[in-house]
């Protein structure tokens, strides 16, 4: 017979509750535990997350705002183009050449522009005469800023993709084929011309037909469109070349030795003179 003394009701309750007690303990400790396991993990994932974020956006981000100061960082310009979305023609005519000692003159262009025609139609012949005499080193921009007034069909940036083609596929035939562009230039608020027309206008310039046809195949834009976008982009964000009156950007822009020339360029005659102090 047992000797130990017999539980009682209480006893046994007590002893219940005593083990409860003894569970929810162990319990609350591994809770606790687990919570700390979940959180580690938790900080480690956000970090691993944090770190990816830091290493994948911030350079897309960077690069956005270089593209924002620099917009032709990072796109396909044609061999003869300068840094500044120009393409010089020196004496010889032929796109990519300069002149040694020459005054760098300028042309900021639309070729959808009228403006820009009559610019053409009163300076061309004395542009030509003193870049062929080595006077001047002719430096084109073909810019894209008229692209609204072409009922949709995007002319100006699709003409100004065309001339960087032909500044690198026809080199020889630049200057030509931008005389032949403003020759033929449409009218504003139409559709412009088809790549298919743009490539009769070279032929006419003396464009090789093989370079031809691929604009009239939409080459042109394929390839340097986004660098008549950057070239775009790059004159109306440069301060300096702002017209002093309405405070933005049009064309024709004339520049002389890289500085905005506001003089009366419907007389010939003036620009000439400007050339000429600017050698003195």
């Amino acid at each position: 017979m047992s000797n130990e003394p017999r539980q009682t009701k209480a006893d046994r309750r007590d002893a219940a509750r005593a083990e409860a007690l003894a569970l929810r303990e162990a319990q609350a400790k591994r809770d606790k535990r687990n919570r700390a396991i979940t959180i580690g993990a938790l900080v480690g994932g956000l970090a691993v997350l944090i770190g990816a974020f830091l290493w994948v956006f911030i350079p897309a981000m960077n690069q956005k705002d270089a593209q924002k100061t620099e917009p032709l960082t990072g796109v396909t310009a044609p061999a003869a183009a300068n840094d500044t979305g120009g393409i010089p023609v020196g004496a010889d005519g032929v796109a990519g050449t300069s002149t040694e000692g020459a005054v760098e003159l300028g042309v900021y262009f639309d070729y959808m522009c009228p403006i820009c025609g009559d610019f053409e139609k009163v300076n061309s012949a004395s542009i030509d005469e003193m870049r062929e005499a080595g006077d001047i080193t002719l430096v084109q921009h073909p810019v894209a800023i008229l692209d609204r007034y072409s009922s949709g069909s995007q002319f100006s940036t699709r003409s100004a993709s065309a001339s960087a083609y032909v500044a690198e596929h026809a080199p020889e035939q630049f200057n030509a084929f931008n005389e032949a562009m403003f020759a033929n230039q449409p009218e504003e608020n139409t559709a412009g011309l088809t790549d298919a027309q743009i490539a009769e206008i070279a032929k006419t310039a003396g464009v090789p037909a093989d370079v031809a046809d691929k604009i009239a195949a939409g080459e042109a834009t394929k390839e340097f469109g986004k660098w008549a976008e950057g070239a775009t982009s790059l004159a109306t964000q440069n301060p300096d070349l702002a017209n002093p009156q309405t405070g933005g950007f049009g064309t024709p822009t004339i520049t002389i030795n890289g500085e905005r020339w506001d003089g009366n360029w419907t007389d010939p005659a003036e620009l000439k003179k400007a050339v000429e102090a600017a050698k003195g």
